[in-house]
């Protein structure tokens, strides 16, 4: 008997904003997935509201994603978003770092973590910056002392004016390696070009996870033919509100021919386990 329709479920990938810190195109983009943000706004942007719509659709935690690329997507700024999480055990702040807008990037970590942020998002191809770049250098240590995971975009984009180059999941592997205890996760699983390299990266270090947010999930196993050989790395996100409802995907991997311990470890175990919850 399948258990999962009762399942907690923990979300590793969910933006939030108002409707100003985006810019057009991105409105064009979440519209065109018959986003319910804009047809459910006034509760969108109200944590408390947010809370109660999340846990509606299974949700038992989600990692809230600041973004600071204003010449690609926008600015939600990471005050914003710490303040959105605030008193919420549902809502679980990450931080973000532009090294190309700040001076001190160490420094800037810091006053986030002060702040209450218990990860950090980073945007390679939006702030155009390689993962193992010595001017993002400083952030790791701190991150792997503080146990704050992080979330890199790899892959592809839509969006103008970002540069895949910079997602390549293989400038993971320096990071990987001078950090063996960082939790360090593929946003998007290195979408497009990648997915046997980030695979293989994700096998060869024990700290490099797959998150999945973005992948449509009736393609995994095409994507992943040996998902299941592998199946502690791989995380849920759904990128939230690029897609039409928070749970449309949920209940797509809830379909997949995996084991049903396959799709709990997906859905929560291993979100659980980095998060330390």
């Amino acid at each position: 008997m399948n258990n999962t329709g009762k399942l907690k479920i923990i979300d590793f990938h969910v933006h939030i904003g108002l409707k100003e810190h985006w810019h057009e195109w991105i409105h064009e983009y979440q519209k065109s997935a018959h986003s319910e943000y804009y047809k459910r706004y006034d509760e969108m942007i109200d944590p408390e509201r947010f809370v109660v719509y999340l846990k509606s659709h299974q949700i038992y935690r989600a990692v809230i994603l600041p973004e600071i690329s204003p010449n690609i997507t926008g600015i939600v700024p990471n005050e914003y978003v710490l303040e959105f999480c605030q008193g919420h055990n549902t809502l679980i702040p990450f931080c973000t770092i532009n090294p190309s807008l700040v001076s001190n990037p160490s420094q800037e970590l810091k006053k986030y973590i002060k702040m209450g942020a218990r990860g950090i998002k980073l945007y390679p191809s939006y702030n155009h910056f390689y993962p193992n770049d010595s001017k993002i250098y400083s952030l790791y240590p701190i991150a792997q002392k503080n146990k704050l995971p992080i979330l890199f975009h790899t892959g592809s984009s839509v969006f103008k004016g970002s540069k895949i180059k910079y997602a390549d999941p293989i400038y993971l592997d320096d990071v990987a390696s001078d950090f063996p205890d960082l939790p360090l996760l593929m946003a998007h699983s290195g979408r497009g070009l990648w997915y046997k390299k980030a695979f293989f990266l994700s096998r060869l270090h024990s700290n490099l996870y797959l998150e999945i947010s973005g992948l449509p999930p009736k393609n995994l196993l095409n994507y992943f033919p040996d998902m299941e050989k592998n199946i502690d790395k791989f995380v849920y996100g759904s990128d939230w509100p690029g897609i039409s409802t928070i749970y449309s995907n949920i209940k797509a991997i809830k379909k997949l021919p995996l084991a049903e311990s396959s799709i709990k470890k997906i859905l929560y175990g291993n979100a659980a386990r980095i998060l330390g919850l």
